[in-house]
């Protein structure tokens, strides 16, 4: 089991709720507490709008001490949310195609996996290079297992992002269309008074969203270059 980090995004369900305190099992990592600033921002009204018993929510870790781990709800960004359950079904892929080759070892197989690296990232290496897999199944099967890995067809994630461009510039609307024109790999509509949205697709959201940062960056410096006002609001 890989330790948690601060920062890091889990999966929890909540357990029970003691006052403003509610307590959740974390998803591989034990229990974990949140406090009642961090449930959501401003006054809450009624807690159990949030937060029941039995509930999956996403949080975030945001400091750990000793072995008491202190969560946010409220912290976590719609990004941060949608890369996890992204990982979360693939992972439920993946168990599903160990399952069909390994039957029931499937689950000594997969607890030997999460004591060294999270189950996600192995078997993503996996697809480049699997003799880590050969040390615990055996070639034959590991064999199996990528030949179904490759011939699955990633359905791919699409992540977006608004962008604001505006400019006193007499000639800015050939400036924008030069700026925008210059940008690759990503499908951009004009939504009104100079916001536009990006969209790109990738295998998963990470690379998605490393694909749409490097764009964010060519129209952020080109925008400056030619003194254009520039923002960045996440979708």
């Amino acid at each position: 089991m890989a330790n948690l980090e601060v920062n890091d995004i889990v999966l929890c369900t909540v357990d029970r709720i003691m006052g403003t305190i509610v307590f959740v099992k974390i998803d591989n990592h034990g229990e974990g507490s949140i406090v009642l600033s961090e449930i959501a921002p401003g006054r809450i009204r009624n807690l159990r709008d949030y937060v029941v018993p039995k509930k999956q929510i996403i949080c975030k870790v945001i400091r750990i001490k000793g072995d008491r781990i202190e969560l946010s709800l409220r912290r976590v960004t719609p990004k941060e949310q949608k890369e996890l359950k992204e990982k979360i079904k693939q992972e439920k892929s993946y168990r599903g195609i160990l399952k069909s080759v390994l039957g029931e070892k499937v689950d000594e197989i997969i607890s030997k996996i999460k004591a060294k690296e999270p189950f996600y990232e192995f078997m993503q290496n996996v697809k480049e290079d699997s003799k880590e897999l050969e040390k615990l199944i055996g070639k034959k099967e590991s064999e199996k297992i990528l030949e179904i890995l490759k011939s699955q067809k990633e359905k791919k994630v699409e992540l977006k992002k608004e962008i604001t461009l505006k400019t006193t510039n007499p000639n800015g609307l050939e400036l924008i269309k030069e700026i925008l024109g210059n940008a690759k790999e990503v499908d951009i509509r004009y939504i009104s008074a100079g916001k536009y949205n990006l969209k790109t697709e990738a295998e998963n959201i990470k690379k998605a969203d490393n694909k749409l940062k490097e764009i964010i960056i060519q129209i952020e410096k080109q925008a400056k270059e030619n003194n254009f006002e520039f923002n960045v609001k996440e979708k």
